[in-house]
């Protein structure tokens, strides 16, 4: 069963996708990757991450990037968000990931930066008691 679900926005965001399956399968690591937008398949979403046994989510986002923080309010499993450099370099979906509200935390790496949110997965995985 794979530990680490990776879910896009949107096709145009797989290139990002592809650097964190590079490192996970560098790792050996089980993934699952899906695309599911929070704006146009909110329920396709809730269930994915209903059925999922992962342990960490990987939501890879531009522009508003609402994704990891949809996932997020959905679950308490850790979530992982890759903002995407679309509009404004990146910046939106960057402040959209860092700025959730209380209680609905997101941990955010740098503007397309799959690699990262691979590494940090792992770490969370791999020191978990």
């Amino acid at each position: 069963m794979p530990k680490i679900a990776i879910i896009i926005g949107s096709e145009s965001d797989m290139w990002v996708a592809d650097q964190v399956v590079e490192i996970l399968k560098e790792f050996n690591e089980n993934y699952d990757l899906d695309i599911i937008s929070a704006h146009r398949n909110h329920e396709r979403l809730d269930e994915y991450i209903r059925k999922s046994d992962a342990s960490v989510f990987i939501a890879i986002a531009g522009l508003s990037a609402a994704l990891p923080g949809a996932i997020a309010s959905r679950t308490d499993k850790p979530v992982i968000g890759v903002p995407v450099s679309t509009k404004l370099g990146g910046l939106d979906a960057l402040l959209s990931i860092v700025q959730m509200p209380p209680g609905v935390p997101v941990a955010c790496v740098g503007i397309d930066n799959g690699r990262n949110a691979a590494h940090l997965a792992m770490r969370i995985l791999h020191n978990s008691h």
